[in-house]
């Protein structure tokens, strides 16, 4: 466990050395949620597109799989093993790069965003794979959204990992969840009407 640790840390201080002062501040505007609303707003688009008024079934399992893995991350991960991030370890004092002196939080195993921001990717691929052949680039926004966490030093490349398969395992749980509720719903409408005995 100390070989892969030190692993950790050794990538980490390569990826977080490839930064550049142009682009500092784009990054720290990249990982936040905002940043991201006209992505948000297009998917929801698509949402509702496709399935009209029951479109909130949809955005409900979504937020569900971004409820539970935030939980799991946020919630259970962090305040239990105590992994401090790059940004808060006294042993890398010196050698993280940061933006305008954010740190994040204490912890972060595992990282929130690569959970959460792939429980949506994986939620939003599986709901979309047959009718948008594209729609795989999802998946590169959540690489794009998790990387910044490492470049602003706030996270090694294991939380993200480890919050990345989380995030799947969300995002495809909720999935599942939401269309055993809408083939639940649809056997309610569609059962035929019982006979009351007059």
């Amino acid at each position: 466990m100390e070989t892969i640790i030190e692993l950790d840390k050794k990538l980490f201080l390569l990826l977080n050395g490839f930064h550049s002062d142009s682009v500092d501040h784009i990054i720290l505007l990249a990982t936040k949620t905002q940043f991201w609303t006209p992505l948000y707003l297009f998917l929801i688009y698509l949402i509702f597109k496709k399935f009209n008024t029951k479109g909130w079934l949809v955005l409900v399992g979504v937020a569900l799989s971004i409820l539970l893995s935030d939980q799991i991350t946020s919630g259970i991960m962090k305040p239990f093993f105590e992994r401090l991030r790059p940004s808060q370890d006294p042993s890398l004092q010196g050698l993280v790069h940061l933006v305008d002196g954010y740190k994040g939080g204490l912890y972060g195993f595992a990282s929130g965003h690569a959970a959460n921001t792939f429980a949506t990717a994986c939620f939003v691929w599986l709901l979309f794979k047959n009718q948008y052949r594209w729609i795989w680039t999802i998946f590169i926004w959540a690489g794009c959204m998790t990387y910044t966490r490492i470049y602003l030093g706030v996270h090694y490349p294991g939380d993200i990992l480890v919050g990345g398969i989380v995030g799947l395992g969300c995002g495809y749980s909720g999935y599942r969840f939401y269309c055993w509720i809408k083939n639940k719903l649809e056997k309610i409408k569609n059962a035929p009407p019982t006979d009351q005995g007059y």
